[in-house]
């Protein structure tokens, strides 16, 4: 099993930031067509049909979200910036040996959405279920 390892920069505040990690609203305007969350597990609905359940394993409300995310860890740091943004880290462990690229690389994606979509109210995303991760589309 292997780790990813990933930090990005937010102008936005970590208030902001983990709203869009904690809530439904949030993680739909950047991960994933649907991801309600009901007692502590996330229903995941992505573009190619795919879904998953992932369990809510911490919650420490503008500092730290984590989950179960297809059978792996994934921890979200976020750490006050200067001019109230955020520096938010990404470690997403056990990650089997045979998916580690496209896990690396897929959440490069997710994390430059969550960008776009915190900072500057944009949808990256295609939404288009024909254009998915499946067929290389990044834009997913």
């Amino acid at each position: 099993m292997k780790s990813v390892f990933w930090k990005i920069h937010l102008k936005s505040s970590p208030e902001v930031v983990f709203g869009f990690l904690s809530t439904a609203s949030g993680r739909e305007k950047f991960w994933a067509e649907k991801a309600p969350e009901i007692d502590g597990i996330i229903l995941f609905s992505f573009p190619n049909r795919e879904s998953y359940e992932g369990k809510i394993l911490e919650s420490n409300t503008n500092r730290v979200f984590c989950l179960d995310y297809f059978n792996s860890k994934v921890m979200f740091s976020l750490e006050p910036s200067k001019n109230n943004g955020t520096d938010l880290t990404l470690t997403n462990e056990g990650v089997p040996e045979d998916e580690f690229l496209e896990v690396y690389s897929g959440w490069v994606s997710v994390l430059m959405n969550l960008k776009a979509a915190a900072d500057f109210q944009i949808d990256l995303r295609n939404h288009d279920p024909d254009k998915t991760w499946n067929e290389k589309y990044i834009d997913n």
